[in-house]
């Protein structure tokens, strides 16, 4: 079973001796009066009036400060967002759902017109569902009304005011803890089955990974400045052990595991796509495969759902629709698997990549700026990705964990149609830091290759294109630099000719044509003062990058440039073999040249050396699948916002710097 709660340490024996309840709700209650005092554990240097919020709510409610605070930091990591509802219509830093005014408020749109199967062998598939609305809200998305229910305060305010929403949030854990039958104790070892409901979750599984998690935190402790500029802090309690018994008295549902394929420290549940045949000798909505024994399993594609979660799970079990890997839910982090590994799921848009992929659906909404993605799922899909990493033998940088914006058009045509989430309000430095991969220098000041790596919170760049009829998007946190001809702000932005077709790029949300992210990287080819220069596109692309703010790292790898004589080389947007590869039976693939060159004196960084390989795999019955492999090489390319592909033929590997 996943999420398992056994732990040796929950047991009496093992349990450190802790202080009792009237003491510390003695001296909690002091604090609303002192108006400076911390929460318990907290340094006193740290306070501010988020601090002393919570701090109050907890001695009002008599929920132990540091369960008030582990919780909040699992749902937003202490953020307010301005107001502005998560993804799942929770508001403030205990994000209280309140979906029915979140969804009324809101309007989202499509990123992409791609064929998400992507491949030239069978018809293009563009299926006109979409994602349904939720029609009768589960309690997950309606805690908000219960907390004004039980302190009398406001729904506006609860929304709105953080003090407000985080007593809102106290009332629901002291009520889940008098629920159980439990006492409101000052031992924050016995809040573990309070914590486990406040989740939302309706099955035991789920409630005990989001516990574990909050637990995790509260041992390790936090501290970090809030998107509102607050302070705040939470003391490490390493020896803290909770008891974990309580999941058992929750009253949830039991979740099974079996036949997913994920880690033992999440939630997982296995909700099939099927694998149907249909109409007119059709059938849907993924191929069978035998990865990794076939072919390697080389890319995980992070997407965002642009639907709410039983709308989006009701389409990828329809066999007329498409499919991928995995969902993963906002409010808890709940996983739901539809595609086993070996199997190939319809998810990028681009035959070559789904092949060699994974694909990981996140509830949420690209062009939503403020519709934030809780700590909770960015932590249950990056256990996922580093179980599947490992499995799978996956590097953990840019190259390999894609974003769907990051996969490349496999042809000409399909450029201006690839879709673009999860876009720029992704936390990629964040992401990474949970997979215990943090983007970081790794070369001295003169490194000939740089990292991207803006500060999220500080980084907002201008986006049109929310819905927000012609005014600009809400500013928000951004994981993406804007590019420009020049070392000007003023100057045009980058061309990109298979997106825009000789057209100017735009800084709406959705045109990944002059912009790179964090994480990706890039050869150097100038400096000027404050700024920057890189290769991108077959041109010199400019950004801001000051000494003081920095937005990119000095790096070192491996980069290719064009072979001597050769003034450029074609670019591809998948790594096919040669006509010669292919045998009796299988339809030459072919080997398409984008509109973009590789020009010579310029240089790109490397992600890989594959194989030229192509799937055959266009009938229901696998008696015809082939994998075709050739002996033509590639090297995968960070290009522009998307990976790219030269063939290693005609290019040059060089260490960086040379």
């Amino acid at each position: 079973m996943r999420g398992s709660v056994t732990d040796p340490a929950s047991t009496p024996g093992h349990r450190r001796a802790r202080t009792v309840a009237g003491a510390l709700a003695s001296a909690a209650l002091l604090l609303p009066l002192l108006g400076a005092a911390p929460a318990a554990g907290t340094p006193a240097s740290s306070a501010g009036s988020l601090q002393r919020a919570f701090a109050a709510a907890a001695a009002e409610y008599h929920v132990p400060p540091s369960v008030l605070l582990g919780v909040s930091y699992l749902q937003s990591r202490w953020d307010t967002h301005d107001g502005a509802p998560s993804v799942s219509g929770g508001y403030g830093p205990m994000h209280l759902t309140d979906a029915h005014t979140a969804l009324a408020a809101t309007s989202h749109h499509s990123e992409g017109t791609e064929d998400a199967r992507g491949d030239g062998a069978r018809r293009a598939l563009h299926p006109t569902a979409t994602v349904p609305a939720e029609s009768r809200l589960p309690a997950r998305l309606e805690t908000l009304p219960k907390a004004a229910a039980l302190t009398g305060i406001p729904a506006e305010r609860l929304r709105t005011d953080e003090a407000a929403n985080v007593a809102g949030g106290a009332a629901l854990l002291a009520a889940a803890q008098k629920d159980l039958g439990e006492p409101l104790s000052g031992d924050p070892a016995d809040w573990y089955g309070a914590v486990a409901r406040f989740s939302g979750a309706d099955d035991t599984a789920t409630a005990a990974a989001y516990a574990n998690d909050v637990f995790d935190v509260l041992r390790t402790g936090e501290q970090r400045t809030t998107d509102a500029g607050q302070r705040v802090a939470l003391t490490a309690e390493p020896g803290l052990a909770p008891d974990t018994a309580q999941i058992g008295r929750t009253g949830l549902r039991a979740l099974s595991g079996e036949g997913t394929e994920c880690p033992k420290s999440v939630s997982c549940e296995w909700i099939p796509a099927p694998y149907q045949q249909f109409g007119d000798n059709d059938y849907g909505n993924h191929d069978l495969g035998d990865r990794p024994a076939s072919q390697s399993i080389k890319y995980i594609v992070v997407h965002d759902t642009e639907g709410a979660w039983d709308g989006v799970l009701n389409l990828v079990q329809d066999p007329t629709y498409v499919s991928w890997n995995y969902t993963i839910r906002s409010t808890d982090g709940l996983i739901a698997q539809h595609v086993k590994a070996k199997d190939v799921a319809w998810h990028a848009g681009n035959w070559y990549i789904n092949a060699k992929s994974i694909g990981i659906e996140h509830e949420g909404f690209l062009a939503a700026p403020d519709a934030w993605y809780t700590e909770a799922m960015y932590r249950s899909s990056a256990r996922l990705v580093r179980y599947l990493a490992a499995t799978y033998r996956i590097p953990l940088d840019r190259q390999h964990i894609l974003g769907h914006e990051n996969v490349p058009g496999p042809t000409t045509s399909t450029i201006p149609g690839m879709h673009t989430d999860p876009g720029p309000y992704w936390d990629w430095r964040h992401y990474f830091e949970l997979l215990g991969h943090p983007f970081k220098r790794t070369a001295g000041k003169s490194g000939a290759l740089v990292t991207i790596l803006p500060d999220y919170a500080t980084n907002r760049p201008v986006y049109t294109g929310c819905g927000t009829s012609g005014r600009p998007c809400a500013a928000h946190g951004s994981s993406e630099v804007r590019l420009y001809s020049d070392h000007d702000e003023n100057s045009a932005l980058i061309k990109d000719v298979g997106l825009h077709k000789g057209a100017d790029s735009t800084i709406d949300v959705n045109d990944v044509g002059s912009r790179v992210s964090a994480g990706q990287q890039y050869a150097v080819a100038g400096h000027y003062k404050d700024w920057t220069a890189i290769w991108y596109l077959g041109q010199k692309a400019w950004f801001k990058n000051p000494k003081k703010h920095p937005t990119a790292v000095p790096a070192s790898g491996l980069v290719v440039t064009p072979k001597a004589g050769l003034d450029s080389v074609p670019v591809y947007g998948r790594a096919y073999p040669e006509a010669a590869a292919y045998p009796a039976g299988v339809p030459v693939q072919a080997v398409s040249p984008l509109p973009y060159t590789l020009p010579k004196g310029q240089k790109y960084v490397v992600g890989e050396l594959v194989p030229g390989e192509y799937y055959y795999a266009v009938t229901f019955t696998t008696d015809a699948h082939r994998v075709v492999r050739g002996k033509d090489l590639y090297y995968e390319i960070q290009y522009g916002h998307r990976v790219e592909f030269v063939r290693a033929a005609d290019v040059r590997l060089l260490p960086a710097g040379r």
